[in-house]
């Protein structure tokens, strides 16, 4: 993450903590938004003509997309079409990039302030068959002079056309039916919930790797087990995983193991109140049963007495896609609300409760979206993804009875409370002990026990190791929780049945 600069005698550099949060990008596109039958490029390097798609509707996003067509169309490399139809590929993208502060580089003006930028911007190039061709993760710079739209526009046109001139570039990432002579093409699908860190670890591999290509595409978990098992891609990744029922269905051919620990935290949108809010298990229970219906209701005025609650309705918001984090949070309500447990229940979907004031949006950033947009709104979304997006998060009542948090320091505790077996299947949906956040989980990475080619199987072994290992440094800076030192020791045993 970016830290921002401290004063030195040298330098004089004056930080000004105006801690002014907004959204500089903000980007959700969503898969299937132009026509498939249009995308005909099997490889990178097929690649003529490219439609960039949106990149959201803000003033910022607008700006950004209209400096990357023109970077590309300049360099008279690739033909820009305004017709997704008569495109060889398709642009799209996804992140957040905010600001966390300002700082002056000159310690003699208080007013020429340059804010101090944080975040993502994941895109990819999408071929024939809706498969990725190329994909990038972007970040801003420390100092994006030109401003922010310039910066990630140069950053992302410098090194598509870098990586097209190769032919055989580190962010080509599709087979195109035989694997690079010295290296190996591994493809990924499934759960939102880990997808930032997912991204930026296969992004880091590459760089010690540049043998080895990487993708992942953020589809959703039930999406992600679908994939790869109808071999679709190489491997999967789901926080629901694979029941002993399901690997038997499937003669036991995967493997899964878990990878890193995150958090599902409740979102809300009161913007007249500046205390933080508590919620019970019941409490979280009978909202989304549509039992609790507004915000000064008795029992959340009971757990909050600090707090000025509004006479306004609230608005449940859940995932409309067969979802992960879906899973974990459905879970954890049936574990502390028997109500819950013989209703709606848990899974990737659920029926939820019919009402004019429950709406549905897919994945991470379409609930963040619904919510920002809505006042009164209460949502749940994965805890990385709340803290790249600044969005306020409640406090939740653990077993314990305090009221906790979500952090790295809770989800670990919660952690610590559970020991993982030998089929590396573990569940936390209401953890023991007084520092735990009563709503964590594993998120697992599911392989094949056998590959056709034993290149691609030591690739993805080695990927593992990466994501184990290295990985797990960064992890509490993007908002999960890294796995302990003897977790980690039994999951790299574990995945020497990759094969």
């Amino acid at each position: 993450m970016a830290t921002v600069p401290k004063r030195s005698g040298a330098s004089s550099v004056r930080c000004v903590l105006t801690m002014r949060i907004c959204a500089f990008l903000c980007i959700a596109i969503q898969a299937g938004s132009f026509p498939l039958h249009a995308q005909k490029a099997e490889k990178l390097a097929q690649m003529k003509t490219l439609y960039v798609d949106a990149l959201g509707e803000s003033k910022r996003s607008i700006d950004l997309r209209d400096r990357l067509v023109r970077r590309l169309e300049h360099s008279h490399e690739i033909q820009i079409t305004t017709d997704s139809a008569k495109a060889d590929a398709v642009l799209k993208g996804n992140g957040q990039i905010w600001s966390v502060g300002e700082i002056s580089l000159s310690p003699h003006s208080h007013s020429a302030n340059t804010p101090v930028l944080e975040g993502y911007l994941s895109v990819e190039v999408v071929g024939k068959g809706d498969q990725t061709l190329w994909s990038y993760l972007a970040t801003p710079s420390k100092f994006p002079w030109g401003g922010i739209a310039e910066d990630l526009a140069r950053q992302i046109a410098s090194k598509l056309l870098e990586d097209r001139r190769t032919k055989a570039p580190s962010g080509e990432l599709v087979s195109s039916g035989s694997e690079p002579a010295a290296g190996a093409t591994l493809k990924g699908a499934g759960a939102t919930f880990p997808a930032p860190l997912y991204r930026k670890w296969f992004q880091q591999f590459a760089e010690q790797r540049p043998e080895v290509h990487v993708s992942y595409d953020a589809v959703g978990s039930g999406e992600g087990i679908r994939r790869i098992s109808e071999e679709q891609v190489d491997f999967g990744a789901s926080e629901m995983p694979l029941s002993e029922k399901a690997l038997a269905e499937t003669k036991n051919r995967f493997v899964q193991i878990p990878v890193v620990l995150g958090a599902v935290v409740p979102i809300f949108n009161l913007p007249d109140v500046r205390h933080p809010i508590n919620f019970t298990p019941q409490i979280l229970a009978d909202i989304y049963l549509g039992k609790i219906r507004k915000w000064n209701n008795p029992q959340i005025k009971a757990a909050n007495r600090e707090a000025s609650l509004p006479d306004a309705e609230i608005v449940v918001v859940h995932r409309s896609d067969a979802s992960g984090t879906t899973f974990v949070f459905t879970k954890h309500l049936s574990t502390v609300s028997e109500e819950w447990a013989k209703g709606p229940g848990q899974g990737l979907t659920v029926k939820w409760p019919e009402s004019d004031k429950i709406v549905a949006a897919p994945k991470n950033d379409g609930v963040t979206a619904t919510i920002r947009q809505t006042p009164g709104a209460i949502g749940y979304i994965e805890y990385g993804y709340a803290i790249q997006s600044k969005v306020r998060m409640a406090l939740l009542q653990n077993k314990a009875g305090k009221f906790v948090a979500p952090s790295a320091q809770s989800g670990s505790a919660a952690l610590s409370h559970v020991k993982l077996p030998a089929d590396m299947r573990a569940w936390l949906p209401d953890p023991e002990g007084e520092q735990s956040y009563p709503i964590a989980t594993y998120t697992w990475m599911l392989f094949y026990k056998k590959y056709q080619d034993p290149k691609k199987a030591a690739a993805l072994r080695d990927m593992v190791a990466y994501c184990l290992r290295d990985g797990q440094k960064i992890a509490d800076k993007m908002g999960y929780v890294p796995l302990p030192g003897n977790v980690v020791q039994e999951v790299l045993e574990a995945s020497t049945n990759i094969q």
